[in-house]
């Protein structure tokens, strides 16, 4: 068996820029055929997703999969709840962790695995503002120091 395939099909830019990222999990997905068909064509949102753990459930918020063109009677609600499929013991790390002040569980991407889509979800930590800034002071520097160095070597 060698290594399967990844094709990304959406990110969640934003996660980045609001928690600190501690620990990762890749989840499945419970969807219907005409959601499988719209991801196939790229139409997902993760921006405003995030996860929540309902009596031992995985279910993810928010997350829009835009309808299925020929889908007709046959699509879902764009915005419906998801139940994400887990291990149980990952499910029960997950929210003996959850439970601490100040993490939360989001969503980093959405991805087809070989034929399956998959999830990456990801145990985090808010930043606060200045956190924020430290990070944006740090990315222009790294850029600042980047184009002085392509300037240098031309």
């Amino acid at each position: 068996m060698g290594k399967e395939s990844r094709k990304l099909i959406a990110n969640n830019k934003k996660a980045y820029h609001d928690y600190f990222i501690e620990d990762t999990f890749e989840a499945g997905i419970s969807l219907a055929g005409t959601e499988v068909k719209s991801l196939r064509m790229g139409k997902c949102s993760l921006k405003e997703s995030f996860i929540h753990i309902d009596k031992g459930e995985v279910i993810i918020y928010n997350m829009h999969i835009s309808p299925y063109e020929k889908g007709n009677i046959f699509n879902k609600d764009p915005m419906r709840a998801r139940k994400l499929l887990m291990h149980r013991y990952e499910i029960n790390k997950l929210i003996g962790k959850a439970e601490q002040k100040g993490y939360t569980i989001v969503p980093l991407q959405i991805y087809f695995k070989g034929s399956l889509v998959k999830v990456e979800i990801a145990l985090a930590r808010g930043k606060k503002v200045y956190d924020k800034r430290e990070d944006i002071a740090k990315k222009d520097l790294r850029r600042e120091t980047e184009r002085e160095f392509k300037i240098q070597n031309i």
